[in-house]
């Protein structure tokens, strides 16, 4: 099983998935958010999904990003949909295990 934790910045609405996948294909993802939007998408998207169809697209593409465009509030910088589809490919070794971080600097 993968874990992360998605601190998306000053909404302060943590995310939290957990990815399980048995053959590295098929992926079963548990996402718990205190962000209405994501729970709703995970609601209507269910937690069992195609790891190539997902995490193998092009940046944008894919039915996270589908769903996001249609229902999510405008805010393109939201890291959410990233880390989710990050913790998928890290489960189904399609990505190495590696944090990830966005720091200002002034």
């Amino acid at each position: 099983m993968t874990k992360v934790l998605i601190d998306p910045g000053v909404c302060g609405l943590i995310t939290s998935v957990e990815a399980h996948s048995d053959d590295q294909m098929t992926v079963e993802v548990t996402v718990k958010s205190g962000c209405d939007s994501i729970r709703a998408m995970m609601d209507e998207l269910g937690s069992t999904f195609d790891a190539y169809e997902i995490c193998l697209k092009k940046p944008g593409d894919g039915v996270f990003f589908d769903y996001a465009k249609e229902h999510f509030p405008v805010h393109a910088a939201c890291p959410v949909l990233s880390g989710i589809i990050k913790c998928m490919e890290a489960e189904c070794r399609l990505a190495l295990k590696k944090d990830v971080s966005i720091k200002f600097e002034d």
